[in-house]
């Protein structure tokens, strides 16, 4: 599956009898992950970044929140919200909505990709009475909105744990600080590679800390490993524990110009290079 998505939304609406086209190029590579509740919202369409906004398909996220009703209509491209104190109107191309029928500006443009309703999450949230929170350490939006109960069908699982999330990009930044994101997508897949091998610890951060056959990670010894991850190191673990995998079976990596122990090309499978990196199965 590609993850950059580039999609032209082109929409002839009329409005003081002029037609507006809206063209907007989105990219789905960040993984973002939604709670409502502490309970994280499955969705058959990704929330996303764009222009620094989080965007979020506003039926599941409102539905989570408990809207009593989310309907569409089709001749005026508008999604309408409705709960027991709000009615909220969303139109597609529009950077403003109705609420409770005043207008009120959002803060970015509705969108209409995949044919599902985007806004930005924390508009959204805040106007049908919830608080918002950004957890930049996961990429993860935290809605909160006390007396509600998030239905059963909205709520799905997750294949990691924030736990996954916090030392896996720690070992990707400390080790491909400057590496491409491919680069660093390969890294931490050899973590979780080493997870999934009898020859290993089961979990990353046993990987990373095992001393079995002597220290497996420098950054372990000089500290380097406690530092706080850039987020491209965040998104590079997100993907990576979400199953995208660039180095197939590979358990090894080292820099050839800066090692000084080549047990790793003396005795494993060369697989390819990437970046500074060679990788071994």
């Amino acid at each position: 599956m590609k993850l950059k998505i580039f999609i032209i939304l082109t929409f002839l609406m009329t409005f003081l009898n002029t037609d507006i086209t809206l063209s907007e190029t989105v990219s789905f590579d960040t993984p973002i992950t939604m709670k409502v509740n502490d309970k994280y919202i499955k969705a058959d369409s990704e929330p996303y970044l764009y222009k620094g906004l989080t965007y979020v398909p506003v039926r599941f996220a409102s539905e989570a929140l408990g809207a009593d009703n989310v309907t569409w209509n089709e001749d005026t491209r508008t999604c309408s919200i409705y709960d027991s104190n709000t009615e909220l109107s969303l139109t597609i191309g529009k950077n403003t909505a109705l609420v409770n029928g005043k207008k009120v500006k959002t803060s970015g443009s509705v969108m209409l990709v995949n044919s599902r309703t985007y806004v930005p999450v924390r508009f959204v949230a805040e106007t049908l009475g919830a608080f918002v929170d950004w957890d930049k350490s996961t990429y993860t939006v935290n809605i909160t909105k006390e007396g509600t109960d998030v239905p059963s069908h909205l709520i799905g699982s997750l294949p990691y744990t924030d736990d996954d999330i916090y030392w896996l990009s720690r070992i990707v930044n400390s080790e491909s600080g400057g590496e491409p994101m491919k680069g660093k997508i390969a890294v931490a897949n050899t973590v979780l590679n080493r997870v999934h091998s009898d020859n290993f610890p089961d979990t990353i951060y046993g990987v990373i800390f095992d001393k079995k056959y002597g220290v497996q990670y420098q950054p372990t010894m000089n500290g380097t490993i406690y530092q706080t991850p850039l987020g491209d190191s965040i998104i590079a673990a997100k993907r990576a524990l979400s199953g995208e995998n660039v180095v197939a079976q590979s358990m090894y990596f080292l820099n050839p110009d800066r090692a000084t122990n080549f047990w790793i090309p003396q005795n494993r499978v060369f697989y390819t290079t990437i970046g500074n990196h060679d990788f071994y199965l």
